[in-house]
């Protein structure tokens, strides 16, 4: 009867041993799993921080470019209304003061383009219209900052008209 018990006890101590084995290994797996979880999450969030801070300085640029071209205009009309139209120009800023190049400039991952477009007036309202008569003191100005982000070309622009306000 002791050999039975004895017997017994080995082969308790044999499939406890396996049971013991297979704990450990979803222990581990679960462990693993959850640490790449985590590792996920923390890679999507700065990601996604990234991704925020780039918007924030994109739009501090843009804002930025339009108060370089309003600049351009207070300094004298003729600074904007000499441009061509539809040419992609690059705001510098240089011994002091701005300037718009037809050289392509960077500020860090971002390019920055200002496109000047003729104005129409419809005849009778004087309203800014789509055809009409071309208004020389008014121009359609659209700032431009784009960057690659994650092998895409991610762009950001901000339309305004600008006036010849100092004329008569």
């Amino acid at each position: 009867m002791n050999i039975k018990i004895s017997n017994g006890m080995k082969n308790f101590k044999k499939i406890s041993g396996g049971f013991m084995m297979i704990e450990v290994l979803v222990s581990a797996s679960i462990i693993a799993v959850s640490i790449l979880a985590v590792m996920s999450v923390a890679q999507k969030s700065i990601l996604v921080s990234s991704q925020a801070l780039h918007t924030s300085q994109a739009a501090s640029l843009l804002e930025e470019g339009a108060e370089a071209v309003r600049i351009l205009r207070d300094n004298e009309w003729s600074n904007i209304s000499s441009l061509s139209v539809a040419t992609d120009y690059y705001p510098v800023f240089s011994a002091g003061t701005w300037s718009l190049s037809p050289t392509s400039s960077t500020v860090g991952i971002f390019t920055r383009t200002v496109t000047i477009a003729n104005v129409n007036r419809d005849a009778g309202t004087s309203d800014i219209a789509p055809a009409g008569i071309d208004d020389p003191g008014t121009k359609l100005v659209t700032v431009t900052v784009s960057w690659v982000e994650r092998e895409k070309i991610i762009s950001k622009s901000l339309s305004f008209y600008i006036l010849d306000i100092f004329s008569s």
